[in-house]
């Protein structure tokens, strides 16, 4: 009864006009800032061209006011300087040629292929925990780090291990390994030639690399035997380099194509994990086991000019950095043995502090190659004010945003794409296409880049004139950076490795946390 009239009050209450206020929008709360830096840089972007209309305009004007007279003179005291006349055309002819001649080659990205592991590979958490605990090889403790580990991981049900890990006991043996290379390597190669139509023949450069896997005869020896790829042809195996050696292997190629004409170079990056899977207790040793998985990329590069027509995107850009000279950096990421004897590869309380600094250093370089200038400028001030303020101004992290349009940050784990994400100011659906890889995939060492790439492609994202950073890190330690350029609207390739389960993704993450594992 009271709440009745109560309301009864409210409604005879008598409505008072309203005033209407005649004070000016709070124009620094509506207008968003973001807004503000776009048009920012749009017109520090455009500044050149912006100061070079009225100068045309001036000059279109002139032109326009010039008498018939006036151009029969010119012509004249051209004729009477003929050999002034000659001698500039020929220096600009020469200049030109110079500048053709000299200038770097062109390398185009015709295609790449990723290794799809059969569903039989798969190890879901709890299947992954049993053989753990069959094993005999970890003790209550270790199994329990482990457990954290996956549920930490980001990684979803479907990741898969190489066959020798799914026997119990587990059997690396070395024929094993062989057959997990093959597996791997083979498999992205056979769609990489059926996809482009490449004849094995046509390749002149082969570079492969392998950071804990090197057999003799060699792993690009393997692919020649496989394929009969020619005699004279240009081999490289790269090994103990890391997840970053996927971009080295790259920036070698490139390297290559710039001497040997009109050819056409693979690139194989992939991880052996058969023999060296971890069987001991050291919790530093056991992260590896938890996150890396099967999985490997076949690259298709060209310096042809008649392959550009076809060809998926354009090298622009390559950026290295290496910390090896530093004690810590280098120790971060070590293969050695524990207190019983077992081989692992040992990970660094301290490797996000270094893996951050060995950041820092590379877009320091690739910042001026690829930031507009209005980002420059900024950080530029930033920097000059810092210097004059004795450091008390806060350092301009420049917008990367505004220079690449995808990035496909390496699938180390959760932790270092988080990192990233909030060190670079990224938004959640620049980092998707790495969360999902490492969701689906796992970390895949040096070709986890590649299946980020595709997932882009698959989701219909990749556009003419977009830019890609593929960003990886690794052993050493190393930072490494390559910037591709779309040449056309990117549509994914037959028998991608997203081509059966894209529909399902993006996968809803809570708070860095996959789904609860399902029972399998």
């Amino acid at each position: 009864m009271e709440g009745g009239g109560a309301a009864a009050a409210v409604e005879q209450a008598p409505v008072l006009p309203r005033r209407e206020s005649r004070r000016l929008p709070d124009f620094l709360q509506s207008v968003n800032i973001k807004y503000v830096k776009l048009g920012y840089h749009y017109l520090i972007t455009h500044l050149l061209a912006l100061l070079l209309i009225p100068l045309m305009v001036v000059i279109l004007l002139e032109a326009a006011q010039t008498e018939p007279d006036d151009l029969r003179q010119l012509w004249l005291h051209l004729q009477y300087n003929l050999v002034s006349v000659l001698v500039c055309s020929a220096f600009l002819v020469f200049g030109a040629t110079v500048y053709i001649m000299t200038r770097p080659r062109p390398v185009y990205l015709v295609d790449y292929a990723c290794y799809r592991p059969p569903p039989k590979l798969q190890v879901p958490f709890r299947r992954f925990m049993k053989h753990s605990q069959l094993s005999g090889e970890f003790n209550e403790s270790s199994l329990e780090f482990q457990r954290r580990i996956l549920e930490r991981s980001g990684l979803g049900q479907e990741t898969c291990l190489p066959s020798a890990l799914h026997y119990i006991p587990p059997r690396p043996s070395m024929a094993y390994a062989r057959e997990e290379a093959e597996d791997v390597m083979f498999g992205a190669l056979d769609t990489l030639f059926r996809n482009t139509g490449v004849k094995p023949k046509d390749v002149g450069i082969l570079v492969v690399n392998c950071s804990l896997f090197n057999p003799t005869p060699s792993l690009s020896a393997m692919i020649v035997n496989r394929y009969k790829l020619r005699g004279n042809i240009k081999s490289f195996n790269l090994g103990g380099m890391g997840c970053s050696a996927g971009v080295i292997s790259i920036d070698l190629a490139r390297d290559l194509l710039q001497v040997h004409r009109s050819t056409y170079a693979v690139v194989v990056s992939t991880e052996n994990i058969t023999q060296n899977w971890y069987f001991g207790n050291r919790k530093s040793m056991l992260i590896p086991n938890c996150l890396f998985r099967v999985g490997a990329a076949a690259v298709l590069l060209s310096n042809r000019t008649v392959d550009r027509r076809r060809a998926r995107y354009k090298l622009v850009h390559v950026v290295r950095t290496h910390r090896g000279a530093d004690d810590k950096a280098f120790r971060c990421v070590y293969q050695e043995q524990d207190e019983a004897g077992k081989v692992g590869v040992s990970l660094s309380k301290e490797l996000m502090a270094i893996a951050g600094e060995a950041l820092k250093i590379n877009i320091t370089t690739l910042g001026p190659l690829v930031l507009p200038i209005s980002e420059q400028l900024l950080f530029f001030a930033t920097l000059v004010a810092k210097k004059l303020f004795n450091g008390k101004v806060k350092p301009y992290i420049p917008d990367f945003k505004l220079a690449f349009d995808h990035f496909c940050i390496h699938a180390g784990g959760r932790a270092v794409i988080d990192e990233l994400e909030k060190n670079l100011q990224l938004r959640p659906e620049h980092v998707e296409a790495s969360r999902m890889t490492l969701h689906r995939f796992g970390n895949t060492s040096s070709s986890s880049i590649w299946y980020e790439l595709a997932y882009t492609e698959a989701k219909g994202r990749m556009r003419k004139g977009h830019r890609v950073w593929q960003i990886a890190f690794g052993s050493g330690f190393k930072c490494n950076s390559a910037v591709w350029q779309a040449l056309r609207s990117v549509k994914p390739s037959p028998d991608g490795p997203w081509e059966d389960c894209i529909h399902r993704y993006p996968v809803e993450i809570v708070d860095g946390f996959p789904q609860p594992p399902q029972e399998q």
